[in-house]
């Protein structure tokens, strides 16, 4: 299987009103490659299937999205997930996938 067929496999796994981050989606391909992870969802043909708005920075930050960073808060917002300051409590929000 290709790297970002898996990405998208994975990323598929996340709940409605949960998050992800790049790390712990690379982590649960047993690699490092989050910057990675970020490309292959930067060029998702599935969504809104696979929900990449889901995957977020591992430090709270919503991170980059191809429709831009106000369309990702808009479709977290719609899901209920809270955001101050462009950033989601992971703490509360948080949905690990190992």
């Amino acid at each position: 299987m290709k790297f970002s067929e898996a990405v998208y496999k994975i990323t598929s796994k996340i709940p409605r009103g949960k998050v992800s981050t790049y790390g712990e989606i690379a982590r649960s391909l047993n690699c490092k490659a989050y910057r990675a992870v970020g490309n292959a969802l930067n060029k998702n043909p599935y969504a809104p299937i696979v929900p990449c708005h889901r995957v977020i920075s591992s430090n709270g930050f919503i991170g980059g999205f191809a429709k831009g960073t106000k369309a990702k808060i808009k479709l977290l917002k719609k899901e209920r997930i809270i955001i101050k300051y462009n950033k989601v409590d992971l703490n509360r929000y948080f949905f690990r996938l190992r």
